[in-house]
């Protein structure tokens, strides 16, 4: 596998929207709709710079979304295709985006997921992120997280 992690480019929201779809397609049932990462709009995101891939060769592998705040950066999505998941890649988007943080001067970085995405959470615990609060947020049950940055 020879992957590289790098800004999207105009026109490629297709492939990221397809990742995306592949991704959490699995958690449609268990939340009862699709999650909102399916309901986003890529080419949006694309022209605002805020898309990263993963990619395999010519595969979007992996999708990350990564949005600046004040003194944080937002990880808004995390997305790894079915085939390629477990390989380590969701590890690499989160260094990558912990390394995006840094760079920015960032203090802290931000995320949630859905609550009935229980792998996730545990996932994102392993990496050090701590939960701040759970509530309903844009018709969604979600668990905030956060991780300090340590000081360069």
């Amino acid at each position: 596998m020879n992957v590289r992690i790098r800004l999207a480019g105009a026109g490629e929201d297709d492939r990221v929207a397809s990742c995306v779809r592949a991704a959490y397609s699995k958690y449609v049932g268990r939340i009862g709709r699709e999650p909102a990462p399916m309901l986003a709009d890529y080419a949006a995101l694309i022209r605002a710079g805020e898309v990263y891939v993963l990619v395999d060769g010519s595969v979007v592998a992996g999708v990350l979304v990564l949005r600046p705040l004040e003194d944080a950066v937002l990880v808004e999505n995390v997305a790894v295709r079915p085939s390629y998941q477990g390989s380590g890649l969701g590890r690499e988007l989160m260094r990558f985006a912990e390394e995006f943080a840094h760079e920015s001067g960032a203090r802290e970085i931000h995320l949630y997921t859905n609550e009935r995405m229980t792998e996730n959470i545990a996932f994102y615990e392993r990496l050090g992120y701590r939960e701040i609060e759970r509530r309903l947020d844009d018709g969604y049950r979600r668990v905030f997280m956060r991780k300090e940055l340590p000081e360069a």
